[in-house]
């Protein structure tokens, strides 16, 4: 008989939220996101143990995308079952959906053809309407256009996310890898048409620092949320790659989204650099790196992803330490700063 799972009593003891810019809505320093290890390749009592232990230690935001697996659509679809057998999510039994910030995104290729992908009205609310069936919910908390598109309209982009909230399918929008002038320009057309922009989900990392180049003033100007995907940099500002690029890395795949020039000797030199701060704050560097992104009053939450357990507690016990004394800050930009490639660059240009 499957083991009953009974939510820990004082998940919200010691657990702490940030304001989502000039929202109402708060979500925990770290977020969850299941992007990888989630799947329908993916060993599922792994993923569902992490959400467990996640939503245990105060962690009740939970990202995901119409296309993260592998195969796409797996992950959600696994999400779903988690919460009907750990949650209670029903039909007709909210469980513990009300403590739950669940968001979703839509923008990179799901299925064949031309209105699988991109960002026309057609290919978002069809996306949406999937993704909810496969998780069973009614609604979304957060969702997002994935990623800026140069072959539609702003217009109908961001009216697409308005329709999901006046249709009852989403409480509120957000963009991803959108530039600072395709930030600025997404909110004025989401605000005059009724569903302001909530949050922006960019990549974020001591060796990715493109968003302190105006995105972060334009989300401050607007009341926007910011949400940081990468804070690892896809796990090299861990202890994985001290010693070079092991050979089960994802890395070494040859669809690996990492980029070999990521992994240059200029990089690892630095990451050997920035491990000894780390262990000089008596921190991992998993646990600097996700500190120091929230080092900054305008980041509301980090993103992480995780292979097991033991990793996802690693990177959730970065909240005991959050605190930089400017010399160890100055230390960290002598080795972390602008330089490392930016894995998201291509992604946030695609309209200019």
């Amino acid at each position: 008989m499957e083991n009953m799972y009974v939510p820990a009593p004082d998940r919200y003891a010691h657990a702490t939220f940030r304001r989502c810019g000039g929202f109402g809505l708060v979500l925990p320093p770290i977020s969850l996101g299941l992007w990888q290890n989630f799947g329908g390749a993916d060993v599922f009592e792994t993923g569902r143990a992490m959400i467990r232990r996640a939503f245990d230690r105060g962690v009740t935001h939970f990202d995901l995308a119409n296309n993260y697996g592998p195969p796409y659509g797996s992950a959600e679809e696994n999400f779903g079952v988690i919460l009907r057998k750990d949650f209670g999510l029903r039909k007709h039994v909210r469980g513990l959906r009300n403590e739950l910030v669940i968001s979703t995104k839509a923008g990179w290729d799901m299925w064949p053809g031309p209105y699988g992908i991109g960002g026309s009205r057609k290919y978002l609310l069809a996306s949406l309407d999937d993704s909810l069936k496969r998780m069973g919910l009614d609604y979304i908390d957060i969702f997002y256009s994935h990623r800026p598109w140069n072959n539609c309209p702003l217009e109908e982009t961001m009216g697409a996310l308005v329709t999901a909230v006046f249709q009852g399918k989403a409480l509120y929008v957000g963009v991803s890898s959108y530039g600072p002038e395709q930030t600025r320009q997404a909110a004025q057309i989401l605000k005059q048409m009724g569903a302001p922009l909530l949050i922006h989900q960019p990549s974020y990392s001591m060796l990715n620092r493109w968003i302190e180049r105006g995105l972060l003033d334009v989300l401050a100007e607007i009341g926007a949320g910011c949400i940081a995907f990468s804070p690892l940099a896809q796990g090299l500002l861990t202890r994985k790659y001290l010693n070079g690029v092991p050979e089960n890395s994802r890395a070494k795949l040859p669809n690996s989204s990492m980029l070999q020039e990521f992994l240059s000797e200029e990089n690892l030199r630095r990451v050997r650099a920035l491990n000894e701060i780390a262990r000089g704050r008596g921190q991992t560097l998993a646990q600097m790196a996700i500190a120091w992104v929230l080092r900054d009053s305008r980041i509301t939450s980090a993103l992480i992803g995780a292979r097991n357990v033991a990793q996802l507690d690693d990177s959730l016990d970065a909240v005991k330490n959050l605190d930089f004394t400017e010399a160890e800050l100055k230390e960290i930009d002598r080795y972390a700063e602008e330089g490392g490639v930016d894995l998201w660059k291509e992604t946030r240009e695609y309209m200019n």
